[in-house]
């Protein structure tokens, strides 16, 4: 096996078309958001024979209480095929010389950039072979929450729209209708000076549910990036000609997915734009012939306290099923990582996680 950069755009879109992973956090778009951000990044091609086996998107993470290598939702290769005998000390695995030569790379590429640890946050199912896996290479569990979802809620939209509307939950095909009968005026938009209309009300958003916002120039950055390929559109929701639900929405990996989303406390608590919004949503991706929906990130089973319980619960009223990733993995390679590890862990006590 080796490990190579990719520089070449279409090599790595198109093991990506073939690879087809449930992300967009291994995208060369993705990639290229990283670096307006101003991470240092690296696209990794594993080789076989010649021939790409595998990729991996990693970039680098300086921070005060120590720099490291993260690999979001990476790397791209077939998790599925794992077989751990329970009576064998080393694990039978079809990937596992990829995985271990991009082990070994990450390993002496984060001591080049003197990094104190290579973090992965794959999307290896959450299994104990897949522990075993990673434990053999020397990886432990982060101590961090998440950095990215590490459960997420996947709708087949590969069937006939009354299919999918007759799987839903009544309470969600009834806001649905409500919306219409209402009506709430559904736009799209590819154009990125349409970024400040979704921004204004992302703002809004994210003081109400007390998260951190990113910048606006970074998200117009962003959807000006992935709109290049025809591969993000922003919704919005109108009533009474007045915004009152936003989403921006990626499309990639024969996939669509629910990057940002946005609204305001309505003075007509009744009004469900939100849900007719996601509808809308649905059927774009139906026109352009995607098979799934990926609502994204929710809240873990039987968290009632968690802050993403209400948004799971509206997720998960369209139907579908969720799918459990293993939780982030790092490689510790110096002693300065032990730092991170304290004020991770520390932080992760205080949100009662």
């Amino acid at each position: 096996m080796e490990i190579k950069e990719i520089i070449d755009e279409k090599s790595w879109q198109d093991f990506e078309k073939v690879c087809a992973p449930h992300t967009f956090l291994q995208t060369w778009e993705w990639g290229a958001a990283q670096e307006l951000l101003g991470h240092k990044i690296f696209r990794l091609g594993i080789y076989g024979n010649g021939k790409i086996q595998g990729t991996a998107f990693a970039y680098k993470i300086s921070a005060r209480r120590g720099s490291f290598l993260f690999c979001p939702h990476g790397p791209s290769i077939d998790w599925k095929c794992s077989e751990f005998p329970r009576d064998s000390k080393e694990a039978k695995y079809e990937n596992f010389d990829n995985f271990r030569a991009l082990a070994g790379y990450l390993c002496e590429l984060g001591k080049s950039e003197r990094v104190g640890f290579v973090r992965i946050s794959s999307l290896a199912p959450d299994n104990d072979d897949m522990k075993k896996l990673f434990r053999d290479f020397g990886f432990i569990s982060a101590p961090v929450h998440m950095m990215h979802p590490e459960n997420a809620w996947i709708l087949d939209i590969d069937r006939q729209e009354e299919e999918i509307i007759g799987a839903m939950k009544k309470r969600t095909r009834y806001s649905i209708r409500k919306a219409e009968k209402d009506g709430i005026r559904i736009t799209t938009s590819a154009n990125p000076a349409d970024v400040r209309l979704f921004y204004e009300m992302y703002l809004e958003t994210a003081r109400r549910q007390k998260f951190v916002p990113f910048s606006e120039s970074y998200i117009r950055r962003e959807f000006e990036i992935f709109r290049k390929n025809n591969k993000a559109l922003m919704f919005f929701a109108y009533h009474n000609d007045r915004l009152i639900s936003a989403a921006v929405i990626i499309f990639s990996s024969r996939m669509a997915f629910y990057h940002h989303g946005a609204s305001i406390r309505s003075d007509n608590s009744g009004l469900t734009a939100s849900e007719l919004l996601q509808w809308n949503v649905i059927l774009e991706a139906r026109r352009r012939g995607l098979k799934s929906y990926n609502f994204w990130g929710i809240a873990p089973e039987n968290c009632p306290k968690h802050p993403w319980h209400g948004l799971t619960t509206f997720k998960k009223g369209f139907g579908g099923y969720p799918e459990n990733y293993l939780h982030a993995q790092d490689l510790v390679i110096s002693p300065k990582y032990w730092l991170n590890y304290v004020v991770e862990t520390v932080r992760r006590w205080r949100r009662g996680y």
